[in-house]
């Protein structure tokens, strides 16, 4: 006799608690792409998916960079395109860069503690 033990689909709870690790997790990515170049939205969206595997959507992206703008960790402006409308591209605005300094060492800290508890 075979059994096939089939994994079952993330709980809801498991599901919630991806969503609140990917919010949580959103502004670090953020400003660690912005940090190497400029990127308009969408492209965010992509460089986000790509590195990630993280699917955001424009809803949660645009009212994000628009907080990082208005605390000052972000810079945008508008740039002609040679066909179609203008783009918006963010960049890093020196703030941001310290403020991502002072994350990254959070991060690494974290990530430390984690690894730690995890292998016990």
């Amino acid at each position: 006799m075979y059994f096939i033990y089939i994994c079952p689909v993330d709980s809801e709870f498991v599901n919630k608690w991806k969503s609140q690790v990917k919010k949580g997790t959103l502004t670090f990515i953020i400003l660690n792409l912005l940090k190497k170049q400029e990127y308009y939205g969408y492209d965010l969206i992509e460089q986000i998916r790509q590195h990630t595997a993280m699917e955001v959507a424009e809803g949660t992206l645009y009212p994000l960079l628009n907080r990082l703008k208005n605390d000052g960790l972000i810079s945008s402006k508008w740039v002609e395109q040679a066909s179609g409308i203008p783009r918006k591209y963010y960049a890093l605005a020196d703030e941001g860069r310290r403020s991502l300094t002072q994350m990254q060492h959070f991060w690494e800290d974290l990530e430390n503690a984690i690894k730690h508890i995890t292998e016990k």
